[in-house]
This record gives structure tokens, C-alpha cells and sequence, in this order.
């Protein structure tokens, strides 16, 4: 395994993590509401009376954060080594997983270790595991 250290980015990562620490925390100090993707935009179907609002405003804040960087920042420069075949079947299977797993990285991969949940653990398991074992088929046996 090498170390592709052109585009190693570890203190970027490391205030990521720190910024979706402290966002999780925040969320589930004041809305007593865990911060999992999945489970916010599934409230949302069908929508629940009183609930929709701040299920829609964080949402919204998701779609938005992206379109103020790039306005302040510029434009990225975005290269994925997958058609839109690929890309469409990867959000399927990824949206399918939620729903089995009953949450998706953020619910699991985040706050439910954190609380220290034995189900968050084995969701996380299994999704980072079938990573692993799809990363390791497509780029090494199918390539």
C-alpha cells in the first residue's frame, strides 16, 4: 500500500472530524435528536405534523453549504473515476443500505459509537467491511 502524499490532506480531515464531532454533539445536546442523514430526511416521509421544519431547514443547510463555499472559495475541481451509471447504482445501494441497517455513517458511524451502541457497532462493521471488499474487487479482481 503506498501513500498517494500529493493529495494527503490529514489536517483537513482532522477539522472535518472535529467540526462533525462538535455538530453532533450540539444536535443531540439541544434537539435531543441523534444526527443521522437518513433518519432526518426519512422523517420527512410521510412528513410528520410540527416535525417537517427543522427536518427541511437542515436539509436545506446540507444543499447549501457546498453552493456558499464554492461562491466564496471557487469553483472545485471534482474528477470521479466512475460514469453516472456507476455513480446512480453506488446512491441506490448506498440509500437501500440505510433503510436495512436502520441508519446510515453519520447515525451509526458517529453518534452511535459514541454512545457507545453495540447495534451502531456492527452497522459499522458490516458498511465499512463491504467498503473494503467492494474497493478491493472493482480496482484489483474486475479491473
Amino acid at each position: 500500500m503506498t501513500i498517494d502524499w500529493i493529495d494527503f490532506t490529514p489536517w483537513s480531515s482532522l477539522a472535518g472530524g472535529i467540526l462533525l464531532g462538535i455538530a453532533a454533539s450540539l444536535f443531540i445536546l439541544v434537539n435531543g435528536r441523534i444526527l443521522g442523514i437518513s433518519g432526518i430526511l426519512g422523517g420527512l416521509l410521510p412528513p410528520r405534523r410540527g416535525d417537517a421544519g427543522w427536518r427541511v431547514s437542515f436539509l436545506l443547510g446540507m444543499f447549501a453549504a457546498p453552493l456558499l463555499y464554492v461562491a466564496f472559495a471557487g469553483p472545485l475541481e471534482i474528477e470521479a473515476d466512475a460514469g453516472w451509471g456507476a455513480v446512480v447504482l453506488a446512491g441506490l445501494l448506498v440509500g437501500i443500505g440505510t433503510r436495512y441497517g436502520a441508519g446510515c455513517t453519520s447515525g451509526h458511524g458517529i453518534c452511535g459509537l459514541s454512545r457507545l451502541s453495540p447495534r451502531s457497532l456492527a452497522a459499522t462493521l458490516a458498511f465499512m467491511g463491504a467498503g473494503f471488499a467492494t474497493v478491493y474487487l472493482v480496482r484489483h479482481l474486475l479491473a
